[in-house]
């Protein structure tokens, strides 16, 4: 079993409609769970050609479906899943717009990942990309984080691809973590971390969020503390500041985890919460952006929540 990830590179809802429609008539012949994801008015154009075909398609908008990469590749791997025993045929269109330039680099990295959490099923991808509204930045990414490509009568193989491990380690080598030097400090001296969660509760208070997500925060720091006691080197702290309407927490200390994190160290979904890295994975799930980041100083974490 292998997955076929084939990004579409398209102009207009003509083009559009010429490959997706038959790329879903074929899922559908094959007897595969065939599930579209896409973009209004991309996603009334399919609705209305295949009407003939009844409920036999899952009909999605991507601004319901796209709101989060790390669950979004959730529930992508729940729908897997739940059709098993049968393939999944999924028209899966991204949405590019509205997002600042840290969250657009998450979902690109997403693309790439998807290549490693559904690498062993025999699941089919057709991923749109609009030539004619989105910027060359995005369409030169899609075309790195896809091993297929359709685009200009070609269907077949990519040579632009390049291995998610690889990928992944330049979009960290982008991140920069800049930190505010009238930051709130609190030193982790300790395993009892009920002062911290304290601290981060506060804030989170001030700053607005509600309760659900200032829960969140709070239990996301915190695994992220215990992380860094079990696996880094004192001494630990936590900074916390404000961005606008973001609130951002980071954790850091002055070693190396061992095992050392890398570019998919919390990204792939753990099959149980005794599996390594099924800590970050919930980090990940609840805050909207988690970055990691080691070095000579040491390994930081960093928490990003909107208000």
């Amino acid at each position: 079993m292998a997955l076929e990830h084939r990004a579409f590179l398209y102009g207009g809802t003509d083009e559009f409609l010429s490959v997706t429609v038959p790329y879903l008539k074929a899922g559908l012949e094959r007897d595969q769970a065939v599930v579209a994801v896409a973009r209004e008015p991309n996603l009334t154009a399919l609705r209305d050609t295949l009407a003939p075909y009844g409920g036999a398609i899952d009909y999605i908008d991507s601004a319901v479906f796209y709101e989060h990469p790390v669950r979004t590749l959730r529930d992508y791997q729940n729908m897997v899943r739940e059709k098993a025993p049968r393939p999944v045929c999924a028209l899966a269109e991204p949405v590019w717009d509205g997002w600042s330039e840290r969250q657009a680099l998450e979902w690109v990295r997403y693309e790439s990942l998807i290549n490693v959490v559904f690498g062993e099923t025999d699941a089919r991808a057709l991923c749109p990309y609009d030539t004619e509204t989105l910027p060359a930045r995005i369409l030169n990414e899609a075309r790195r984080t896809h091993p297929l490509l359709v685009t200009g009568g070609h269907d077949g193989g990519n040579s632009e691809y390049v291995d998610p491990v690889v990928f992944g380690a330049g979009c960290d080598r982008r991140v920069r973590l800049d930190r505010p030097s009238d930051a709130d400090y609190l030193p982790i001296d300790g395993a009892d971390l009920h002062g911290l969660r304290s601290f981060v509760g506060e804030r989170a208070h001030k700053h607005g969020l509600s309760k659900q997500a200032a829960q969140n925060l709070v239990t996301a720091v915190n695994e992220v503390a215990a992380n860094g006691l079990q696996h880094g080197t004192p001494p630990i702290g936590l900074w916390v500041w404000q961005d606008g309407p973001d609130l951002i927490c980071e954790v850091g200390d002055h070693g190396f985890w061992h095992p050392a994190p890398g570019p998919l160290t919390g990204y792939v979904p753990p099959d149980s919460a005794l599996q390594r890295g099924f800590g970050l994975w919930t980090v990940r799930l609840l805050v909207d952006l988690m970055e990691l980041r080691t070095g000579w100083d040491g390994t930081f974490v960093r928490l990003l929540v909107h208000s």
